[in-house]
């Protein structure tokens, strides 16, 4: 009753799946309370109440299906979060690009496990199978609790945290019961050792089986007429059957036992042999050493894992954005960048200052900086995540447009690794479920990323707002404007850079911060999600709410969405193949463009400008055969400017495209129109030569030397373009 009334809970206990089982399990114990009080009341006999109950619970599931009956078609129940979802389902596949996106959903390794719980991985499983062999209701419940822990620590990373109370136990369950072992082993060899220990000898024992099951016998008898003990009677059914199975009697006594024989006589004989071996001299010895191998095991992983315990608390009680590096000449070196950008941000920024960040430093940024960030941890709202998505991946104005209503700054992570260039992939389709416009026909959104693993980025990544301030004059021809970014801080280390967004739209910001415009649950409370300012109404008018997967009671409209996405994470090649060619087609669209527009305004320029000014002032008419010339001449010169510049560009990627592809009849039209794209150079400093022979394809060698393509020449790397030809 009290946990409804916080306003982001709500009625979310009794309307959530993933709640309403433990709700249902309340009811269940309700109705038995109820059936309890009833059988008191009445004095019923363990027949009667049963069968009070079974009417009683036939009763309330009747009642619980027509209200499921009634209420389940008007939508009243929540669907399962992909979060839930994604602990029976493969990582990346939940269907949710968000929940897909996030490192600790991915599936733990056998590396992950032994990293926090050390020697427990290896006395846990042992003390499992121990409990197994002595059933009780605890355990059984140890059983229940591993068994549940293990599968979904197994398929979520973070979830290794709920295998650590249960593989403690288990773990010393099995350290426990060997210790002992070894224990009672080596006591009851002392003890033993203080008396003589008469020599066993065939004709001894022998005796002694005889005597034992003389006497074995006569107690099972007296234990019938007089109700035995249970183990007195196995020990007899055990010597009878011994017997039975080494009797040598002749006549009709040998007939019967050969008829009565089991399949067990052979496990039983085993059984007995193994008895008595360990029961002699030898037997006691090989169990003494096996004890007292176990208690130095049991000391040696005892000290290493109580080393490796505090060794691993000192490292998880350090700070995660402090880091540890390492110089060329072994010098450790102190990484604190993330720390002194926040610090930055709280000393060089206004109170009210707005942070720009991907959602994962959210709470440091709120924490340390003191700052008001776009996002944080808290991801459930799914379209406000792909809006920030979308403004960080997209076209560097569109970006740029976004930002300036939502935000007076914009933090990156730019150290490499795990950075937000590292990250963009997953950005860019988060912004595409639903932004449907980001990434046109592609919901894994392949064309925005790294098209090789020299990480160059494809056009789509080359023109968005992220890549070019994570690479401002940091590579070739990449540089954010001026008249829209400032760069105002850059770390020790080059992790982390700050930009100050340039003519903030201050009537959006007037507009957030006024009171009449957060939406509330009641005035004056905490819980306010607020508004986005008119000036971000066109965009958002694009915008298509989320729908996940497990949505049942929603209307199937987004089922297209849905198995496009599932068929290109199945086929990731074949889906960036798709995305490469579709980019590249867009590209060469607007090439064509281009084209047309200079080829309408060179002809302009050839009509009213058909005479040349000489240096005394007087005019010349230039001929057909000159105007060829200088033609011929631009284009040369084109060439050689292409050739000399190493660029990642559209028509780069296009180049690219149609080689890869093999698609010798549109490169000839190309090049019959646009001699100079056979000459283009991407950043690497490779060309269409270099990828001529990379893809082993002669025919196009054979057209791009036709062309005059040099083939002799290096790359950025020092590479021909035979040193590429794959055998």
């Amino acid at each position: 009753a009290l946990a409804i009334q916080v306003p982001v809970v709500g009625w979310a206990p009794l309307k959530s799946l993933e709640q309403l089982g433990p709700c249902v399990v309340f009811l269940v114990y309700q109705v038995l309370q109820l059936c309890e009080i009833i059988r008191k009341r009445h004095n019923m006999s363990r027949k009667e109440a049963w069968k009070l109950r079974i009417k009683i619970f036939i009763g309330a599931a009747l009642l619980g299906i027509l209200l499921l009956w009634l209420v389940a078609p008007s939508g009243y129940f929540g669907p399962l979060s992909s979060r839930v979802r994604g602990l029976f389902v493969p990582h990346t596949k939940t269907g949710n690009p968000l929940v897909d996106s996030v490192a600790e959903h991915q599936a733990a390794s056998s590396q992950a496990y032994f990293q926090y719980l050390h020697y427990v991985c290896t006395f846990a499983p042992v003390g499992y199978v121990m409990v197994m062999f002595y059933l009780s209701d605890t355990s059984s419940f140890l059983l229940a609790w591993g068994t549940a822990s293990y599968f979904f620590s197994h398929k979520m990373v973070r979830l290794i945290l709920l295998t650590a109370p249960i593989g403690s136990t288990l773990g010393g369950i099995a350290a426990g019961r060997i210790l002992a072992w070894s224990v009672r082993t080596l006591w009851d060899a002392t003890s033993s050792s203080k008396q003589t220990t008469p020599e066993i000898t065939n004709e001894t024992a022998a005796n002694e089986d005889e005597t034992d099951e003389t006497v074995t016998s006569g107690k099972n008898r007296a234990g019938k007429g007089s109700g035995g003990k249970e183990k007195k009677h196995k020990k007899s059914k055990r010597s009878n059957i011994h017997n039975a199975g080494n009797s040598s009697g002749g006549g009709s006594r040998h007939n019967n036992s050969h008829k009565s024989k089991s399949s067990f006589d052979g496990f039983v004989a085993l059984q007995n042999g193994i008895d008595k071996a360990l029961k002699s001299q030898e037997g006691i010895m090989v169990k003494r050493s096996c004890a007292v191998v176990c208690i130095l095991a049991l000391h040696m992983f005892g000290t290493a894992f109580k080393e490796y315990c505090w060794k691993l608390s000192k490292d998880l009680s350090h700070p995660s954005i402090i880091q540890k590096g390492r110089t060329r000449d072994g010098r450790i070196l102190t990484i604190d960048d993330y720390r002194e950008a926040y610090w930055w941000l709280r000393d060089n920024t206004p109170k009210d200052a707005r942070i720009m960040a991907w959602w994962d430093y959210g709470y440091q940024i709120a924490g340390i900086a003191n700052r008001t960030t776009i996002a944080d941890g808290n991801t459930w709202n799914h379209e406000h995540i792909a809006l920030l998505g979308k403004a960080l991946t997209t076209d560097l104005d569109e970006g740029y447009s976004i930002a300036r209503h939502l935000a007076d700054y914009v933090l990156l992570w730019t150290g490499g690794g795990g950075d937000d260039l590292a990250k963009s992939p997953h950005l860019a389709r988060i912004a595409n479920s639903v932004y449907r416009d980001h990434c046109p026909n592609d919901p894994t959104c392949r064309a925005f990323g790294f098209i090789d693993r020299q990480g160059t980025p494809s056009a789509m990544m080359q023109r968005s707002f992220l890549y070019t301030l994570h690479s401002h004059k940091l590579k070739p021809g990449v540089e954010a404007p001026a008249n829209m970014f400032r760069e105002e801080f850059r770390s020790k280390y080059g992790k982390v850079r700050i930009f100050k967004i340039l003519q903030v739209d201050t009537e959006s910001k007037r507009w957030v911060a006024d009171p009449k415009n957060l939406v509330c649950d009641v005035p004056g409370s905490w819980f306010c999600p607020g508004q986005y300012p008119p000036g971000l109404s066109e965009i958002i008018s694009k915008k298509k709410d989320f729908a996940q997967l497990e949505d049942f009671n929603k209307k199937k409209d987004d089922e297209q969405y849905q198995k496009k996405y599932f068929e290109n994470l199945n086929k990731p090649d074949v889906a960036k193949e798709r995305a490469l060619r579709e980019e590249a087609y867009l590209a060469q669209e607007k090439m064509k463009k281009k084209a047309q527009e200079d080829a309408k305004s060179s002809e302009g320029k050839m009509k009213s400008k058909s005479f040349r000014v000489n240096a005394d002032g007087s005019s010349q008419q230039i001929d057909s055969e000159t105007l060829l010339a200088d033609k011929k001449k631009k284009e040369e010169e084109a060439k050689e400017l292409n050739y000399k510049t190493f660029k990642d560009t559209d028509e780069t990627t296009y180049m690219w495209s149609l080689i890869n592809d093999g698609n010798i009849h549109s490169l000839q039209a190309l090049l019959e129109k646009e001699p100079e794209m056979a000459f283009v150079r991407s950043q690497d400093g490779r060309g269409p030569m270099w990828w001529a022979f990379e893809a082993n394809n002669q025919e196009v060698v054979k057209l791009l030397m036709e062309k005059g393509v040099p083939h002799n020449d290096a790359d950025a790397n020092g590479k021909k373009p035979v040193d590429l030809l794959q055998n």
